[in-house]
């Protein structure tokens, strides 16, 4: 058993024993110019207590707001950590996010310091300075392009690690003593909410609350330091920080970063972990990639895969895999995909579609559902092993873990609350926290509890639906069953309040280009893709094929492809891909009214801005689509861009 002493209640405690006891011991590696590069824990340690004492000697001290914006790095984590070893609270802003979401979550957080990766992220901090200045400094980890910058606040990573050493040289027992003075009782990190409706808020999250959750976690999925994670989730979601940091620095699972997100899964592959986390909408995108490569193999290729899945779904229906299966397929697939040394994997975040899940359980990932929010510090629900049910997401994996379901109705349906001792401390700068009642934290998604215990998410409360004539449907649901389509990047569907269900889908564009190019179909731009006519048919069936797995009330009757991908820049997703059905119900409102007036030709006008600030007019037409196939899709309009 462990003393009260030995057990550290802070991640700057956790990093300081191992690299006392594991000093030789590889704790990350990064790949850079093609070529993996080892840290130690001694090494992680020594990086970590310079980027600490050089912030220490900017003036940054406790109760301070470091943000970090940038690709997951190993300078990321050791930032982090060197933020929290000094008292201040660390901040994870996405690297994606825009200006005005970078001022918004720097303003509200009054963060004095910044840590950056590159070029491209000092510039969104410079384009912003008038609007926080409370930013004192900015800490750039990558020096390419940043010459002719003269801002007084700009110093270079390398600069700020050579006077943390000089001042370790000068106080060699300061380290230890900002260490020891660290409380695990006091806010370490500021974690933004998934903001599905407004702004995200901020919850605050104690350390010794994140390491006892990730023991607790452990238990369910141990790990130790044989085990493998590659880190291509974003780091300032709640579960890299569990992965990452928490189980990193607890079990001493070695983390990796890919060299650059283009070449993640090449990287992965290289490294072959043998625990894994991807958001839905990654095991989609890899599904989606497996079965359009399939559809460039061979005859004799596209067979064998048509054999191997029938077999091997055939057995996961029966509780078993099959040998036959895996020797056609799926040991090939795996090694090509990097699964092959996975003990376990999971998926969180948002719903996964079953047909996706089932896709992966045959192939022989051991793919487990969880579930949690950033408040009760990310997952707190997994599928047992050998319970793995892909309608639910399992139980909880502790049992200090409550969860039960608020006025449920006849069918035991109704809101998920839940409460556990290693919940966050509250939203920073919000008094009232109107989601928190009695100790219960209201979720806001509907459930209920199946067999065996497990927990059944259905959708978010105010998104499940009901047509006008009484039927009930998760929008969700259906939308997560079209995204396994390879041709479905994403799907909204409609009916609430309306007669009959409708869709608004975007194209996965890299997949239907391709087969646009093997079929001699000419085009040009994304819109122009869409607008085709043996696109149209082709999403024709692939709703019908949806349609047909769907009761009556909640079939898809008329679709529309869109003009262009739905954007989290756009405010159309969250950072973490989840849709922000209100920004769509107004943006896209008179598409919307259109399907449902009858419309079968509806004309677009309209100006989109890309990434890099320039604009685009574009004037289409949408063609209102029946999924039935007795009734073709009108011709489009010509497209026009300027």
């Amino acid at each position: 058993m462990r003393t009260a002493e030995a057990a550290p209640d802070t991640l700057p405690k956790l990093l300081v024993r191992n690299a006392r006891a594991h000093p030789e011991e590889v704790a990350l590696r990064e790949k850079e110019f093609g070529i993996w590069r080892s840290i130690t824990w001694a090494q992680y340690e020594a990086r970590t207590r310079a980027i600490a004492l050089g912030l220490h000697g900017l003036g940054l001290g406790r109760g301070d707001v470091v943000a970090l914006i940038g690709d997951n790095r190993p300078d990321w984590v050791m930032g982090e950590i060197a933020a929290h070893a000094l008292g201040a609270r660390s901040l994870g802003i996405y690297r994606d996010a825009l200006d005005d979401e970078v001022a918004y979550l720097l303003e509200f957080s009054g963060a004095r310091a910044v840590i950056a990766e590159d070029e491209e992220q000092v510039d969104k901090l410079l384009n912003v300075s008038d609007r926080v200045p409370a930013l004192r400094h900015i800490v750039y980890c990558d020096p390419r392009g940043m010459r002719k910058y003269a801002d007084p606040r700009l110093v270079p990573m390398g600069a700020l690690v050579e006077r943390g050493e000089a001042l370790a040289r000068e106080r060699p027992a300061l380290w230890e003593e900002l260490v020891a003075a660290t409380d695990g009782e006091e806010v370490a990190i500021l974690c933004t909410t998934s903001g599905t409706t407004a702004r995200p808020k901020l919850a605050m999250l104690q350390a010794r609350a994140l390491i006892r959750h990730c023991e607790s976690y452990l238990r369910a999925d141990p790990k130790g330091p044989e085990d493998e994670y590659v880190s291509v989730l974003p780091l300032p979601w709640i579960m890299e920080q569990v992965y990452a940091l928490g189980w990193g620095l607890i079990a001493r699972m070695k983390v990796n970063f890919v060299e650059e997100p283009e070449t993640t899964m090449a990287d992965f592959r290289e490294i072959g972990p043998t625990f894994v986390l991807f958001a839905p909408r990654v095991w989609e995108a890899i599904a989606a990639e497996v079965r359009a490569k399939v559809m460039d193999a061979s005859p004799l290729k596209q067979r064998m895969f048509e054999t191997g899945m029938r077999l091997g779904l055939a057995a996961l229906d029966r509780g078993r895999r099959s040998a036959a299966a895996d020797a056609l397929l799926f040991r090939a697939l795996r090694d090509r995909l990097g699964f092959s040394r996975l003990k376990s994997a999971a998926t969180g975040g948002a719903a996964l579609g079953p047909d996706t899940f089932r896709f992966f359980l045959a192939m022989g990932v051991p793919l487990r559902q969880l579930y949690g929010q950033t408040e009760l510090l990310g997952a707190y629900t997994i599928h047992r092993p050998g319970e793995v049910d892909f309608d639910t997401v399992g139980v909880p994996f502790d049992p200090s873990i409550e969860i039960r379901i608020h006025e449920p109705d006849q069918n035991g349906v109704g809101e998920i609350v839940t409460r556990h001792p290693n919940m966050f401390a509250g939203y920073h700068g919000m008094a009232e926290n109107p989601d928190l009642r009695d100790g219960w934290l209201h979720t806001g998604d509907a459930g209920y509890f199946g067999k065996g215990g497990h927990l059944v998410v259905i959708d978010r409360i105010k998104d499940i639906a009901t047509t006008s004539r009484g039927d009930r449907f998760s929008p969700q649901y259906i939308e997560n069953k079209l995204k396994f389509s390879p041709y479905v990047a994403e799907a909204v569907v409609l009916g609430d309040g309306r007669p009959h269900l409708a869709a608004m889908i975007c194209i996965r564009f890299p997949i239907v280009a391709k087969w646009a190019e093997r079929n001699r179909i000419a085009f040009t731009t994304y819109t122009d893709l869409s607008s085709k006519p043996q696109v149209l048919e082709l999403l024709r069936e692939e709703v019908r094929k949806v349609n047909a797995s769907l009761p009556e009330p909640q079939r898809i009757r008329d679709f529309v492809l869109l003009y262009k991908e739905l954007d989290a820049d756009d405010e159309e997703l969250t950072r973490t891909r989840k849709i922000r059905r209100g920004v769509i119900a107004k943006k896209y409102g008179d598409i919307i009214e259109a399907l449902y007036r009858g419309d079968r030709a509806i004309p677009v006008d309209t100006t989109i801005t890309f990434q890099d600030g320039t604009k685009q007019r574009i004037r289409t037409t949408l063609a209102v689509v029946s999924a039935d196939a007795g009734e073709r899709a009108p011709a489009p309009l010509p497209m026009a861009a300027e």
